[in-house]
């Protein structure tokens, strides 16, 4: 699964909209919109605040598997 889709399902398995996750952060919906597609790579400091928000860990999120 990629990280994109990781993070989609750990926000859907708590129930949060992108818009309350961005609010949670402190970043627009659309960021959240643009990481869940791929296009954005958040900085370390963001994905710890979404990591910490959603309750996984960084490897469990954001991991890249060869």
């Amino acid at each position: 699964m990629t990280k994109n889709l990781r993070l989609k399902a750990a926000r859907a398995k708590l129930d949060m909209s992108q818009h309350e996750l961005a609010d949670a952060v402190d970043v627009t919906r659309q960021t959240i919109s643009a990481i869940e597609r791929g296009d954005y790579n958040p900085s370390i400091k963001l994905c710890i605040r979404i990591c910490k928000v959603l309750n996984v860990t960084l490897n469990d999120l954001f991991w890249e598997e060869n």
